[in-house]
């Protein structure tokens, strides 16, 4: 059966160090880079962490039912899963790893059922979540305002996936993610 593994998690709970984490430790994993229309942050690249398109662009392959999902995350700041890239990665025997935000893990679990393993990383707290988050000196004061109210909505969303790893200590968090991907892959 092809299978994916789901992460979602407010921003700057760590769920990027923690895919790439688990991209490192399981060869049969592969990303699935996502489309969307926002500005790259600090040294991300086209077609190796998103794909960068315009909103015009977005719009359209809403209209061709190009996308598994996506989501208007604010105005005009849309973020999807084409259909194409799960269907490449499947091709090559591989499970399929997103890293996506909540209600796009949602989605995602909603269309892939049985087939997905959701897993939602918590941060210990709104503050040190706000703390990472000015700590990475990628976004303005009103951004990262944005953000952490976001998140407190986010956090709401938790119960809906299959496993909740709250990621207040990095090694103790891998080695819970290892055990989960583990049981996945090879069931």
């Amino acid at each position: 059966m092809n299978k994916v593994i789901i992460f979602s998690a407010p921003s700057g709970s760590g769920k990027t160090t923690l895919v790439k984490y688990c991209l490192s430790v399981f060869p049969k994993l592969e990303f699935s880079i996502s489309c969307t229309t926002r500005a790259p942050r600090g040294s991300e690249q086209h077609q190796i962490d998103y794909h960068f398109i315009s909103p015009e662009d977005f719009r359209g392959k809403i209209a061709e039912d190009a996308f598994v999902e996506f989501e208007e995350v604010y105005t005009d700041k849309y973020y999807g899963t084409l259909k194409s890239e799960v269907e490449k990665i499947w091709q090559t025997g591989k499970t399929v790893i997103f890293d996506v935000d909540v209600k796009g893990g949602v989605s995602l679990k909603n269309y892939f059922g049985e087939q997905a393993l959701s897993i939602f990383i918590e941060p210990p707290s709104i503050q040190e979540l706000e703390r990472r988050l000015i700590s990475r000196a990628t976004d303005d004061a009103e951004t990262i305002k944005t953000r952490v109210q976001k998140a407190k909505e986010e956090l709401e969303f938790a119960d809906r996936f299959d496993e909740i790893v709250i990621n207040d200590d990095l090694s103790k968090a891998k080695i819970q993610l290892e055990k989960l991907i583990s049981e996945f892959i090879s069931s």
